[in-house]
């Protein structure tokens, strides 16, 4: 039973050290048009309008390869 537990917990372990940031996306306000930066959806009241960017002010662009 290790010899299958140990490696299997190893390699999610090694899986997580590689998941980077959550991307930032800028929403815009569908009542008044205002603009905030989010990781996550912010409600139905909230679209979508550019991203996604690697800092929380919605500065820098990622770059798709």
């Amino acid at each position: 039973m290790k010899r299958i537990v140990l490696p299997l917990l190893a390699l999610s372990l090694a899986a997580s050290a590689l998941a980077g940031p959550a991307p930032w996306f800028q929403w815009r306000s569908k009542l008044n048009g205002a603009l905030t930066c989010s990781q996550t959806p912010l409600g139905p009241g909230w679209e979508k309008t550019a991203g996604p960017y690697r800092d929380a002010r919605c500065e820098k662009l990622i770059v798709a390869k």
